[in-house]
């Protein structure tokens, strides 16, 4: 099963149908906080809503289409990170990620990001890395931006949440710009 260390205190993983119980019980109580930039969060209402989805992404991985990968903070699950989907025609990768509320801060997703770059163009040899995030949502933003990527512009009414469209920012990063060292 893929694990990833990425730091002393991170490390990613696959998740199972055991960590399903885990992954509900963070969402839910980070629900209002999450609710506010993810839309399927009102969807994952019960343990077993999770058990489809988790499916879903194993097997994504092991059809080498991008994976979505737990992070764990000292061993705790705090998060998620992930490739949507890789475009192997045109060598690109889209990330998403999230972070429970109580471990912002401490420069987690950022080392996660940063790893799940290095992985796409180091070891996946891909050519473009993009992430997309809410274009209010500065948290998210300060992510892309810490590591070098080059905002390319705003999609406007990207994204459904709930009750309102919202604009996304689109970062980027090709492979001859990236310096992993940084």
């Amino acid at each position: 099963m893929f694990a990833m260390k990425v730091n002393d205190v991170v490390s990613l993983k696959l998740l199972e149908q055991e960590d399903a119980k885990e992954l509900f019980k963070l969402v839910d109580e980070s629900r209002d906080h999450l609710r506010e930039w993810l839309p399927w969060v009102d969807s994952m209402e019960q343990v077993t809503d999770y058990e489809p989805i988790i499916e879903t992404w194993l097997k994504k991985f092991s059809e080498h289409d991008g994976y979505q990968a737990g992070i764990l903070y000292k061993g705790k699950l705090v998060g998620m990170v992930g490739f949507h989907e890789i475009d192997w025609a045109n060598r690109k990768t889209t990330i998403g990620y999230w972070l429970a509320e109580n471990y912002q801060g401490n420069g987690i997703m950022t080392a996660s990001v940063k790893a799940l770059i290095a992985q796409a163009f180091i070891e996946y040899k891909l050519n473009r890395v993009e992430i997309q995030c809410g274009a209010g949502n500065e948290k998210s933003k300060a992510i892309p931006e810490r590591l070098g990527l080059k905002q390319e512009g705003i999609i406007r009414d990207a994204e459904y949440l709930y009750d309102h469209f919202h604009d996304c920012v689109l970062y980027s990063v090709l492979a001859s710009e990236w310096n992993a060292e940084e």
